[in-house]
């Protein structure tokens, strides 16, 4: 298994660092503007259950990158690389249907009730949409992942956590759009999109 362990962490680390909690916001304002908070609620509302699903993969990412093989036999060695893979897979498949829920919750809230609320809508709805189809395609490359092979596994982990840290430095620009000025102070008031404390302790990437 040498070789396997350290890149699932990368992977574990990778994740935590890549935009697992768009949406999760910060802030406080005493003013109030009745259409941006009526806006905010409805999307915040459907927000925390989807944010929460995210860091639960996050989790269980985190968790069997830890795990060790109970000998130093093939057999136990791909006994955690088959668990790994499919602790891996499932967590994609969880991420990428959280993003597809936050689409749809941010389409069906409509535009937002600021200059350029339809553009900014449209652009974050499919930013969303896209990161669901990334996760996606990490789940199904992960499927892929051969445990017979150690070496290829690893080098195959290493592959996904190579595409996982591009995914987090690729930026969300639409988002952090749809989330600033007045419409973020909005939505920074509401319970489901405030930032949500640590799930699991950062995985030291070694």
């Amino acid at each position: 298994m040498e070789g396997t362990d350290p890149v699932n962490k990368k992977l574990a680390a990778a994740l935590s660092g890549s935009a697992a909690l768009v949406l999760a916001l910060t802030g406080c304002s005493e003013e109030s503007d009745k259409e941006k908070d009526a806006w905010a609620k409805k999307v915040c509302d459907k927000v925390k259950p989807q944010v929460t699903k995210i860091q639960e993969a996050n989790v269980s990412i985190d968790e069997v990158s830890r795990k060790k093989p109970k000998s130093d036999s093939e057999k136990a060695a791909r006994a955690v690389s088959e668990q790994v893979k499919k602790t891996d897979s499932a967590a994609f498949h969880k991420i990428s249907r959280a993003y597809g829920s936050l689409a749809t919750a941010v389409d069906d809230a409509g535009a937002p009730p600021v200059d350029d609320g339809a553009t900014l809508k449209k652009d974050a709805v499919a930013e969303l949409k896209t990161l669901s189809r990334k996760y996606a395609g990490l789940k199904r490359t992960v499927d892929k992942l051969d445990t017979e092979d150690q070496g290829e596994f690893g080098r195959g982990l290493k592959g996904v956590a190579n595409e996982l840290k591009q995914l987090g430095e690729s930026g969300d620009q639409a988002l952090s759009k749809l989330q600033s000025g007045d419409l973020g102070e909005a939505m920074a008031k509401q319970k489901g999109c405030k930032k949500p404390g640590k799930a699991t302790n950062a995985p030291d990437g070694s």
